[in-house]
């Protein structure tokens, strides 16, 4: 079997392509890496932890503990030691965060669309139906020592 052929290989593959194209917007654009961009994407809905900011951007805790570090160095969010649990983080958006987001999401998710677009409808929808057959898939599987849980399913913007 050739590497090219292996579901694995080509999933990653278009995986890392499509979300390299998006952080041209929001890297060269805003200055956010690909870290800061999925924080800022989760904390859009409120405050969230550092155990389930990193269950679901499949960023582990160093990432979340540096990414956090640099969005809270630019003021654009907040984060408190849990006093329930001092190992947890909770992390808010600031103004000036929820601005930035508010900025960059519309170029972003043009780009995914436009992106998306090349693909003919009935190929996007069967797309779309796989991805969906291919997490629920997962989500029944059991969770591998180590991990909390399946990343939960969001919205194009990775």
């Amino acid at each position: 079997m050739q590497i090219e052929s292996f579901f694995p290989y080509r999933l990653a593959i278009a995986a890392e392509s499509f979300s390299r194209r998006l952080a041209t917007v929001y890297g060269r654009e805003f200055g956010l890496s690909r870290e800061e961009w999925r924080m800022l994407f989760l904390l859009r809905g409120g405050a969230v932890n550092s155990a389930e900011l990193g269950r679901r951007t499949t960023l582990d805790k160093v990432q979340v503990s540096r990414a956090g570090q640099r969005l809270e160095d630019r003021g654009l969010i907040t984060r408190r030691v849990l006093p329930a649990d001092r190992r947890l983080r909770e992390f808010r958006l600031t103004e000036a965060g929820r601005a930035l987001f508010d900025a960059a999401f519309p170029e972003v998710e043009d780009t995914a669309a436009g992106l998306l677009d090349r693909l003919a409808p009935e190929d996007r929808a069967a797309l779309m139906q796989g991805l969906d057959a291919l997490m629920a898939a997962m989500e029944c599987l059991p969770v591998p020592p180590g991990e909390t849980g399946p990343p939960l399913a969001e919205p194009a913007g990775s």
